[in-house]
């Protein structure tokens, strides 16, 4: 079969439970995350094609990364990223760590526990979270809640999207070990309805989440440029309301995806908690300057 590795993109940056690259980013920083997101959503329908085989799948993502590394020149996806990081001079690290992510969906349909789960985040998720933070200059030391807040997302949109993942392409992202322990299993999830059972075990895996986002509020703090802690503080609050409906809804059978006005609404609530958390802060040093004068 051949593999047409240049079609578009089934999801676009707008498309996503979180803000990419929106227009509280910097102008000069906005085009290296959108090729960045371009790349990897690209990379991401190939590991996630209904149609294509696993040796398919890892022929097309070997060709991303010949792409992107420079080795060959047919992957559209690829072009701006590569050209973007030679400018920039930036790693192409965080995304070869994304395309290890999409390797690991084409192979692996089920995870263990828990500690498994996050090793598939920190290849997933992660990179995300810290290009991004490459690309603004921002210290490693802010990787830490970064790494919190991505994984807290990816397992979101997991939860969300539990029983489409297993009906779609028989791939389990709930911890099977949380399962068992609730009396059920992945044949559950392709019900219209969660069980007892079942809405037990995504509802721990939600409270477990919530932890995620408690370490991964702390970014904003720690990180420097005004504009990105104002992003990522819309995205802490996001992932903040998200958990907390995922708690205690069932994802097979009510929507838990925010609604456009409700995203709205909680993006500006979270401009105006940056806004205050930014205000704050400048008042504590300059009472700090104030007291060493």
């Amino acid at each position: 079969m051949t593999t047409n590795l240049d079609q578009t993109p089934t999801k676009t940056h707008r498309d996503e439970n979180f803000p990419v690259a929106s227009q509280l980013i910097a102008a000069r920083h906005r085009p290296a995350i959108l090729a960045f997101y371009q790349f990897v959503r690209a990379a991401d329908d190939i590991a996630d094609s209904p149609t294509l085989g696993r040796e398919e799948k890892l022929a097309g993502l070997d060709r991303f990364e010949a792409a992107l590394l420079g080795k060959e020149d047919g992957i559209a996806a690829a072009r701006p990223l590569k050209a973007i990081l030679a400018e920039r001079d930036l790693s192409p690290r965080h995304a070869l760590d994304l395309l290890h992510a999409f390797r690991m969906d084409a192979m692996k349909q089920r995870y263990a526990n828990f500690d498994e789960l996050m090793h598939y985040c920190a290849y997933s998720a992660a990179p995300v979270g810290r290009f991004v933070l490459d690309v603004h200059g921002e210290s490693e030391q802010t990787w830490l809640a970064s790494d919190a807040l991505c994984a807290a997302l990816q397992i979101i949109n997991h939860i969300q999207d539990c029983g489409e993942d297993y009906r779609n392409l028989d791939r389990v992202y709930i911890p099977l070990d949380a399962l068992q322990r609730e009396g059920t299993g992945p044949d559950a999830l392709a019900a219209a309805q969660a069980s007892p059972a079942l809405l037990a075990c995504l509802h721990k895996l939600a409270a477990r989440t919530n932890d995620l986002v408690r370490v991964g509020k702390e970014l904003p703090r720690h990180v420097q440029d005004l504009r990105l802690g104002l992003e990522t503080t819309v995205i802490a609050r996001l992932a903040q309301v998200l958990v907390n409906g995922l708690r205690h809804k069932d994802p097979l059978s009510q929507k838990v995806h925010l609604s456009k006005p409700d995203f709205l609404a909680w993006t500006l609530i979270g401009i105006g908690e940056g806004l205050v958390m930014r205000t704050r802060r400048a008042g504590a040093r300059l009472v700090m300057s104030g007291k060493g004068a």
